[in-house]
């Protein structure tokens, strides 16, 4: 029986990302997945489609702010993950409440594991889609919480090592 090669990439597990981007004009929130390219200097990549409101906000600024989803935040996640478009203030038609960030202009989603503000450094076209390379700048963490990571379509909490 062959497998449809679009269930590779869910065979990968993931982290839950809850990508912010926004200035005074305009702010859009997204699920994504990110994952680290070097620790030394803090890079992570994203990927974007290139129609998402998302992508038109970070090509115009050049940052985004990557909130890793805490376990609280799944119907969030879900949420944000079903919905597409510009058609609604997701801020708002979700309840998601904010937090200033310190060195960039895109809002922190309150209640998250960990809160990175990135710069972009640079991207690349893949398809549909922007993968960019960006630079955490500035973060804060709640070790009180537990992060929420993707795997087959499902999330799962992230609190506890394997022995």
């Amino acid at each position: 029986m062959t497998q449809s090669l679009l269930k590779a990439t869910r065979l990968i597990p993931s982290s839950v990302v809850l990508l912010t981007a926004g200035n005074k004009e305009s702010r859009d929130a997204m699920t994504a997945t990110a994952m680290f390219v070097a620790e030394k200097v803090p890079l992570i990549t994203i990927s974007l489609s290139k129609k998402s409101t998302c992508h038109e906000i970070i090509e115009r600024t050049g940052e985004c702010a990557l909130n890793v989803a805490s376990v609280q935040q799944v119907d969030l996640a879900r949420k944000l993950g079903a919905s597409h478009g510009r058609d609604k203030d997701k801020f708002s038609a979700f309840g998601i409440k904010t937090e200033k960030a310190s060195k960039i202009s895109a809002p922190l989603i309150a209640g998250a594991y960990a809160n990175l503000e990135c710069m972009v450094l640079t991207s690349y076209p893949a398809s549909n889609y922007i993968v960019y390379l960006v630079e955490v700048v500035a973060f804060k963490a709640n070790e009180k919480l537990a992060p929420l990571a993707w795997l087959k379509d499902r999330y799962f909490s992230v609190n506890r090592e394997a022995k």
